[in-house]
């Protein structure tokens, strides 16, 4: 079997993995950047919204404003509704890391969706909540543990993180590995094979980290007219940019018995 990839991963790295999981994460971002590299290279909203018939334009129009906001789109001009929308350079090399979570999930999930597209986003949508990645870490570096010591290590009240833990529970990630409410949890293997895709998450970020773009204040925009819209949204584009998992042996994580696993597991309530 070829040896995991592996990085050194803090708790640092942990935030910012979860930064990136929540800007791919958002319901049709995967789909739209699909169809913008398949039919691109550049796409006028209404030309995208005619590929996804079961979401109006005004909704796809939305979030392709929110993926420019993100990064993930350019537009040579920001304020002509008609422009067409392409693929930044952060979004054309994001192949690599859909297909590592792709593979994470067919592998691992039972229940995802069968579509490529549907399955990637299933998968961020079950990773990228707050607090997810690095409950994923410390379980990964100290075994099973306690709901208690989870929420000092995290730095959370018990509630809060026994709520993210039953989620991640639901989502497939974590197991308590008794019926008791204070039982502790481990990772499912699953969650023990995350490494990969967070592995691909930082290199992709290690490349490609960029700021949100800076949104011209209403009063401004009303006194750009003419030559100076096309200067205005040159220089927003031009704007710089700002400018590693489980090294360490897994923990041995004790394997629950069926029956248990499945008393303990809560209903996946979105």
């Amino acid at each position: 079997m070829p040896a995991q990839p592996t990085t050194t991963m803090t708790t640092a790295d942990a935030t910012r993995v979860e930064s990136v999981l929540r800007q791919l994460a958002p319901k049709w971002t995967t789909h739209l950047v699909h169809t913008i590299a398949k039919y691109g290279p550049e796409m006028r909203v209404r030309d995208i919204a005619h590929h996804h018939p079961a979401v109006n334009q005004p909704y796809v129009s939305k979030r392709l404003a929110a993926m420019a906001d993100a990064g993930l789109l350019n537009r040579d001009n920001a304020f002509d509704r008609w422009a067409p929308y392409r693929l930044s350079v952060g979004a054309r090399t994001l192949g690599p890391l859909y297909r590592t979570v792709a593979q994470w999930s067919s592998e691992h999930l039972d229940h995802a969706p069968q579509g490529r597209s549907d399955r990637i986003e299933d998968a961020l949508r079950r990773l990228h909540l707050v607090d997810t990645t690095e409950v994923v870490r410390l379980l990964s570096e100290h075994g099973s543990t306690r709901v208690s010591h989870l929420g000092e290590r995290v730095g959370v009240s018990e509630q809060l993180i026994a709520t993210r833990l039953n989620r991640m529970q639901a989502d497939g990630l974590v197991a308590r590995t008794g019926s008791r409410h204070g039982d502790p949890y481990i990772l499912t293997d699953a969650g023990r094979a995350l490494a990969p895709v967070y592995t691909a998450v930082q290199q992709w970020d290690n490349r490609h980290s960029a700021a949100p773009a800076v949104r011209v204040p209403a009063a401004t925009r009303t006194l750009i007219t003419g030559a100076d819209t096309v200067r205005t949204a040159a220089a927003l584009r031009r704007s710089p940019a700002p400018t590693n998992l489980f090294s360490h042996a897994p923990a041995p994580q004790p394997r629950v018995p069926t029956a248990v696993t499945a008393a303990s597991r809560p209903s996946r309530g979105r």
